[in-house]
């Protein structure tokens, strides 16, 4: 989320949303920054205009949270796929880091009980 955050916070003070300024913005939160999600934001929202697509989200109530998706348009796309992507990263990265603690470890719970 806070890649998204840190785009909106240069649309907001009128900065270009590219990967420099990304990842300016997220440095400067103390953000580990991994350049394969600047990439794939800035890429998401490269034809997004994202005024439009914030006021069309302000206007779809939270209850309607399934029929929101199809109400925001390319933004809510582009958002989805963004956040589809740095979970599948994050699933990854929790993966690899599964498979270090199995191999420091051993075969892992299987090689304390014999």
């Amino acid at each position: 989320m806070e890649y998204i955050y840190a785009a909106l916070i240069l649309n907001e003070s009128g900065e270009e949303i590219n990967e420099d300024n990304l990842t300016g913005v997220l440095e400067a939160a103390g953000v580990d920054v991994e350049e394969s999600r600047v990439k794939a934001l800035v890429a998401a929202l490269e034809d997004v205009d994202i005024e439009e697509a914030v006021e069309q989200a302000a206007a779809v109530p939270a209850a309607g949270a399934a029929g929101g998706a199809a109400a925001g348009g390319a933004e809510a796309e582009a958002e989805a796929e963004a956040e589809s992507e740095e979970a599948e990263e994050a699933e990854a990265e929790e993966e690899e880091d599964e498979d270090e603690d199995e191999d420091a470890g051993g075969e892992g719970l299987g090689a304390l009980f014999g």
